[in-house]
């Protein structure tokens, strides 16, 4: 296989799952509440280790990586869970139960300089711990605060599913990559203040890849999200939803290039800058949080 194959293999791959997975695991989540729903994880991960072999793979050969040693079964096992357990609490952190949960915030301030200077920024993160407790901080800190999701349209048709699925009332904050509208889409919103976020370690078609030192081998990463928030002159702003366990979340913002006046003169240089900035500190907090990337794909190929 090619590297440009493996680096879009979790497009290719057949999904897992369909709506009406989705909203069979909604009502179940609702229905049993979180404590009794979380005891369901541990068959279903189990069953996913053993039924998912290509995954079990790249969770062992990333926890080698990133743990500096060989993974042992529980850490494996520990890996999916975590995963599970983030894909659990989004039901309820968009279903307006944020209350729920203890959000620790790191590097507020600079959301509320970006609000003062009349708002607008691409909030980059990964598929690393959950992107939505940082939605759910928005609405819990200020409820006025608008964050949409930009995504590829294939991701972003499932993603509306299950947004409506779980809270009719997100579903429309998703802009589908792809399109001819899509740029003019982030442009009005930014303009009007609006927080864009986007998960800046993978692509669709394995395109416009740079590949950088991550976590001791070199790994592709996509410059599109960074040239976004290049040509429409915005702050870029990394976000990471660590999941600490129980109930508990730390949300870190940290800002990777402020506000343009004007493009850079070497458009080169200045994503090489702002992409090495990125990929150094999510590689700090994978060491930091390891069992947080959900990336279950070979990263590395």
């Amino acid at each position: 296989m090619s590297n440009s194959a493996r680096a879009q293999e979790w497009v290719t791959r057949r999904e897992r799952g369909s709506l009406s997975a989705i909203r069979l695991g909604v009502w179940i989540a609702r229905r049993l509440g979180r404590p009794l729903a979380r005891l369901l994880l541990y068959p279903v991960c189990l069953y996913f280790c053993i039924s998912s072999p290509s995954a079990a793979r790249a969770s062992r050969i990333y926890l080698g990586r990133v743990l500096g040693r060989a993974p042992r079964l529980t850490d494996r096992l520990t890996h999916f869970l975590t995963f599970a357990r983030c894909l659990l609490d989004r039901v309820f952190l968009l279903g307006d139960q944020s209350d729920a949960f203890e959000i620790t915030v790191h590097g507020e301030e600079i959301l509320q300089e970006i609000e003062r200077n009349g708002g607008g920024c691409i909030l980059i993160g990964a598929h690393f711990g959950s992107f939505e407790v940082a939605r759910a901080v928005g609405r819990q800190r200020r409820c006025d605060l608008p964050i949409s999701l930009l995504m590829y349209e294939e991701n972003a048709q499932k993603i509306r599913a299950a947004l409506a699925a779980i809270n009719p009332n997100l579903a429309t904050e998703v802009i589908g990559l792809g399109r001819r509208e899509s740029m003019l889409a982030v442009a009005e919103r930014l303009q009007r203040g609006h927080f864009i976020g986007v998960l800046a370690d993978r692509n669709v078609d394995g395109r416009d890849m740079v590949r950088y030192e991550f976590l001791g081998a070199p790994a592709a990463f996509p410059q599109g999200p960074f040239r976004v928030a290049m040509l429409l002159q915005c702050p870029a702003v990394m976000m990471v939803g660590i999941y600490r366990g129980g109930r508990r979340y730390e949300v870190h913002f940290e800002t990777l290039a402020p506000a343009a006046t004007a493009r850079p003169v070497d458009s080169a240089v200045w994503l090489d800058d702002v992409m090495t900035r990125y990929v150094t500190r999510l590689a700090h907090y994978c060491r930091e949080a390891p069992f947080n990337w959900f990336n279950f794909y070979d990263f590395w190929g």
